[in-house]
């Protein structure tokens, strides 16, 4: 039986294999929750979508529904928002995961929508993500991502000292990460930022400039350590 589904779980993830000292008891329990997961999945029916075995959480909320597109085996955890007031959309590519209260959301203001978020293949995101999308957010593939992650492409304009900040409006340029990154925990990455291929991030930097390929960053604001190459 834990051959039959390791060989199920490996459509997903073609490198999964069970640890020799999970029981029984634990791989019925996560194969009850997955099945739940793939039946709250068929709601995209609801949506007109193909779920494509999608794996939902509970609580899941989705906004503008047209404009998200998602590949094959998506997998969101509890109470993930994900919504599309934009431009362009949410694009998921396959093998997406998002972790539990995780806000996908390219804008909030119906006068002023947001551009696009961009995520490749084979991307993990940890619990309690924030992905702005209103300057466009691009996330390239085989990405891996901790928990209390945050991006913000779009600030306040403030030059005006006798003007109220939120009455000045905002500039948008966009980040983009580049792919196999290694980003850990409670990283933030601001606006205009280009994040190079194969960068490692570490926890609780925030990132205010951008980096080439390779680069290993940190600190507050974050700072090139070293080059892996």
């Amino acid at each position: 039986m834990k051959k039959i589904i390791e060989n199920i779980v490996r459509l997903r993830n073609p490198h999964f294999e069970f640890h020799k000292d999970i029981n029984g008891l634990t791989l019925s329990l996560f194969v009850w929750d997955n099945i739940w997961g793939l039946l709250r999945g068929l709601k995209f029916l609801f949506y007109f979508k193909n779920p494509k075995m999608a794996i939902l959480g509970s609580g899941i909320k989705f906004f503008n529904t047209p404009y998200i597109y998602f590949g094959k085996y998506l997998k969101l955890g509890d109470y993930v928002l994900i919504s599309a007031l934009s431009r362009q959309g949410v694009f998921l590519g396959d093998n997406v995961g998002l972790g539990a209260f995780s806000r996908v959301v390219v804008s909030s203001s119906l006068s002023h929508p947001g551009e696009f978020i961009k995520i490749g293949n084979h991307v993990g995101i940890g619990e309690f993500a924030y992905l702005g999308g209103a300057g466009g957010l691009e996330i390239g593939d085989e990405c891996i991502i901790g928990q209390y992650f945050s991006c913000h492409p779009e600030n306040h304009i403030s030059t005006d000292l006798q003007q109220a900040i939120r009455l000045q409006g905002v500039k948008r340029t966009g980040i983009k990460i580049g792919k196999n990154c290694w980003i850990g925990a409670k990283v933030t990455i601001l606006d205009g930022v280009t994040i190079g291929d194969g960068c490692i991030v570490a926890a609780g930097a925030v990132v205010n400039s951008s980096f080439p390929d390779n680069s290993v960053i940190g600190g507050v604001p974050a700072r090139l350590l070293k080059q892996r190459d």
